[in-house]
């Protein structure tokens, strides 16, 4: 009898890990224990936290937690990376460290199970919000983040609140097309990276789209503390297999 295929890589974004949020946590730590322990590398494609101040906030329990949880996946041998979300950027190597992974720049191309794949958290493929981009620019220079990581936490904490807040009330007047990838965008990745295949999240509108040969696929987010329950990742088999799952571990 045949060996079943191993899981040659795991893909999740936007966990928008919380303190306020303690079964989406939970949950987290489960897929970790669960499903990553058994996979040869797993990819945290950014918003991992519902946000970053810096890596001093580690000395605070919840983003100590989701730190040693990863750690104990790194440690077993599993090869984990990230790349920061619009929510996460800030994330540098003291976390990095911390939880035994390696800091990606996106685009990220890697070539598992027979497929180039690039790996982008997604925000900077929503080209038709010029507004989001041009703060994208912005908060992504040195200078920027030199200045602003200068302050302190407490400080940070609460400029990122009232970003928030301003961002919540900006995507209220946003249709979903202004918030999604834009095809120019992802035509453009595909032609710079020479990818058959692209992995993101950001948008939070989980899918397959095909593109000829090529596909692109949109990863879920993670809201377990909600009313109606979501999440899920995206599996890379020795085989080839490309595998969306729902969060009971469920093919889709």
């Amino acid at each position: 009898m045949p060996l079943p295929p191993r899981t040659l890589a795991l893909f999740i974004s936007d966990l928008h890990l919380q303190p306020s949020h303690p079964a989406t946590s939970a949950a987290f730590f489960a897929f970790l224990k669960d499903r990553a322990m058994a996979a040869e590398s797993l990819y945290l494609l950014g918003d991992l936290f519902e946000y970053w101040a810096g890596d001093d906030d580690l000395e605070t329990l919840h983003p100590q937690l989701v730190a040693r949880a990863i750690r104990a996946v790194s440690d077993a041998g599993v090869k984990v990376y990230w790349i920061g979300g619009n929510r996460d950027f800030l994330v540098n190597t003291g976390f990095a460290e911390a939880a035994g992974l390696t800091l990606l720049a996106e685009p990220h191309v890697a070539d598992i199970g027979g497929h180039r794949i690039a790996l982008v958290h997604g925000d900077a493929q929503c080209t038709d919000d010029v507004k989001y981009l041009q703060f994208r620019a912005q908060v992504r220079t040195p200078q920027w983040q030199q200045q602003f990581l200068s302050m302190p936490l407490s400080r940070r904490k609460e400029i990122i609140a009232g970003l928030r807040e301003g961002s919540r009330e900006a995507q209220s007047g946003k249709t979903y097309e202004i918030m999604d990838v834009t095809p120019q965008a992802i035509d453009e990745l595909f032609a710079s990276t020479g990818a058959d295949v692209i992995i993101h999240g950001h948008t939070h509108r989980p899918a397959v789209h095909q593109y000829g040969a090529r596909k692109r696929y949109v990863l879920p987010d993670w809201d377990l503390d909600a009313e109606v329950p979501r999440g899920g990742w995206i599996a890379i088999d020795s085989d080839g297999a490309i595998v969306r799952h729902n969060l009971d571990g469920q093919v889709i």
